[in-house]
């Protein structure tokens, strides 16, 4: 029976590649000249820290993120910027915003998928699975077709299909 998995998944390696090119921009930019800019990325916390000059510098350099992952091919979306904070390091002030990794379907969404494969009446049988959602059915047309809408719809995170098996 033909089935196919609805994931969301986050490349950290080129993740890690659209970080380093935007270290190395801001760089060489002359708007962050003589200011200080740190971008670390913790795998184990899924987590992005940005620490730079002001609120100013900050925005700048969550556009320049933003522009690296889509050239990467990393989707923005899984990226969910926190409020900008104030920090005192040494004699100077600084900006500091947090930034979440969001890998893997919350179960709230799974749930919304499943409701909405489930409204179609497809004869396909949605299947919550961890953090994915595996679709099974008889036609694999109908997985195509599914697989189809739910790119058409805004969940707040990037799908991807995988395992696709006939």
């Amino acid at each position: 029976m033909p089935s196919v998995d609805v994931v969301s998944k986050v490349d950290f390696q080129s993740l890690d590649n659209a970080i380093n090119n935007a270290k190395r921009e801001i760089s060489t930019r002359f708007d962050f000249k003589n200011v200080k800019c740190e971008i670390t990325l913790d795998r184990k916390e899924k987590r992005i820290r940005i620490v730079v000059g002001d609120e100013g510098n900050v925005r700048s350099v969550k556009e320049l993120l933003i522009e690296k992952c889509v050239r990467l091919k990393v989707d923005p979306r899984c990226l969910d910027f926190k409020k900008i904070e104030d920090v005192e390091q040494s004699l100077r002030s600084s900006a500091r915003i947090d930034v979440e990794i969001k890998d893997g379907i919350p179960k709230e969404t799974c749930q919304k998928i499943v409701k909405f494969i489930k409204n179609l009446k497809f004869k396909v049988q949605p299947t919550i699975q961890d953090e994915q959602v595996r679709l099974t059915g008889k036609k694999i047309d109908d997985l195509q077709e599914i697989m189809r809408l739910l790119r058409e719809e805004d969940y707040g995170i990037p799908l991807q299909f995988v395992n696709m098996k006939s």
